[in-house]
């Protein structure tokens, strides 16, 4: 039964409020991480694909998958005000479901993060190419894009992802105040800039666009809401901060539901207007879904506001991206699953500094020469696991901590989890084969990781 050990939770407390990381975090801020998680490519890429799946019933695909987000988001929450130490759904695990279950769940999140981070880098280098171009500087096409990524020409390294993520990632082990700091201007200007698109936008908006409204019928609904579930992962990050947030029991669930919330309104009417705006059947092929309604509408001078929101969107879910995984590698480490370097923190930054930059190089290198086009399905599928879990987990922790000290509690246990777990499933359920069978692989490495290294290096193993 050792596979199944749990950690102790007083001692989680105990050994959180003296990890070392600066509390200097606040519910704003937490709102701000979420919102700069949620808010990047799948507002100004994913829907153009999402209308090609729906069509006009986009708008309520994002509203399914928010729904599946926002059951998920109250289990988190009870966990956030409960057991406020760093690690999110790793750490959760490891107190309830036991080692074994919070090793794979880790596991997985390592590659859901670090994927999120290289496929969300290359579209940056995509769009800030396409703002380059707009003042008539290319770069040498070498440079460009990873090693086959464009067929039919040369390519060497994708210069742009690479930098971007080297330069995220030297934020990010400098210090987590400044990191938030740059978090939060940087999703106040993409906040706007979604905004004036509203505004603008709305006024041209033809409602014989909306009809059929959904002409691949609840099929193609379901199937969007399954790629559209892409558009949210990232808000979970917020509970990643915990050890760095002054009053976490308080303000962790609010930083949850809030960004939640707030990013579920403008996905849908952001949906809204595009399909109101353009034909759904016109998206076909195109990166750039809510700059070109906007062309079509004539408002090209918003439609450069678009691309360069898009650039600053994408900035931020990369730095939320690369903050929350290292500080579930942190957790790890700390707890000996992983090697002990990887909590290392930076004496004067108070930051894992060597954790950090482990991931960044990595998954720098990602970016920079493997092509990802396929990673989409691959990263949700890893969510979807993770929120099942995050789900079952609350129930557990009910009926084994019942005295336990929570400033939120989860309504309407056990229906609420069992409804965010089959919801989670449902959509998992619409994913592909191929998606499946390269998750089984990777959860197969990290069985063979774990009984290799993990379990006799886990500081619990010392106390059998």
């Amino acid at each position: 039964m050792s596979l199944f050990r749990t950690k102790n939770i007083d001692a989680m407390l105990a050994t959180a409020r003296d990890g070392g990381l600066k509390k200097v975090l606040g519910p704003l801020d937490l709102v701000l991480m979420g919102i700069g998680a949620i808010v990047g490519s799948g507002i100004f890429v994913l829907t153009g694909i999402g209308a090609l799946t729906a069509g006009p019933a986009l708008m309520l695909s994002f509203v399914i998958a928010a729904l599946a987000c926002a059951l998920v988001a109250l289990c988190y929450a009870e966990f956030a005000s409960a057991i406020p130490v760093s690690g999110s759904i790793y750490t959760y695990c490891y107190a309830t479901l036991g080692e074994i279950i919070a090793w794979m769940i880790g596991w997985d999140m390592l590659l859901e993060y670090g994927l999120a981070t290289s496929a969300v880098s290359v579209g940056w280098s995509g769009y800030f190419q396409s703002l380059l171009a707009g003042f008539g500087l290319h770069l040498p096409t070498a440079l460009t894009a990873a090693p086959g990524a464009l067929p039919g020409a040369h390519t060497v390294i994708n210069l742009p992802a690479l930098l971007v993520m080297l330069a995220i990632t030297t934020l990010v082990a400098y210090g987590v105040r400044e990191s938030a700091r740059f978090n939060n201007v940087m999703v106040l200007i993409k906040i706007s800039i979604v905004l004036l698109f509203i505004a603008v936008g709305v006024w041209h908006v033809e409602p014989a666009n909306w009809r059929p409204f959904a002409p691949f019928g609840a099929a193609g609904v379901f199937n969007a809401a399954a790629l559209a579930f892409f558009a949210f992962i990232g808000f979970d990050a917020v509970t990643s901060a915990a050890e760095e947030v002054k009053n976490p029991r308080r303000d962790l669930p609010i930083g949850l539901i809030g960004s939640l919330a707030v990013c579920t309104v403008l996905y849908v009417a952001v949906a809204a207007i595009m399909t109101g705006i353009v034909p759904f059947q016109q998206f076909e092929g195109v990166a750039h879904p809510v700059s070109l309604a906007l062309q079509r509408a004539g408002q090209n001078w918003v439609a450069g506001f678009v691309d360069l929101g898009a650039i600053v969107g994408m900035t931020t879910v990369i730095l939320v991206m690369t903050y929350g995984q290292t500080r579930i590698i942190f957790a790890m480490s700390r707890d000996g699953l992983l090697p002990r370097r990887l909590s290392a923190v930076h004496p004067v930054h108070a930051t894992p500094w060597f954790a950090t930059w482990t991931v960044g190089g990595i998954f720098s290198a990602i970016a920079a020469f493997v092509p990802l086009n396929v990673l989409v399905e691959l990263i949700n599928i890893g969510t979807l696991a993770a929120f099942t879990l995050i789900s079952l987990s609350v129930w557990v922790l009910r009926r084994t901590h019942p005295d336990l000290p929570r400033a939120f509690h989860c309504p309407g246990v056990p229906l609420v989890p069992l409804l965010a777990v089959a919801f989670c499933l449902f959509l998992m359920a619409h994913l592909q084969a191929m998606t499946w069978g390269a998750f089984m692989i990777w959860l197969a490495l990290g069985l063979a990781v774990y009984f290799l290294y993990a379990r006799r290096h886990a500081v619990l193993h010392g106390d059998r």
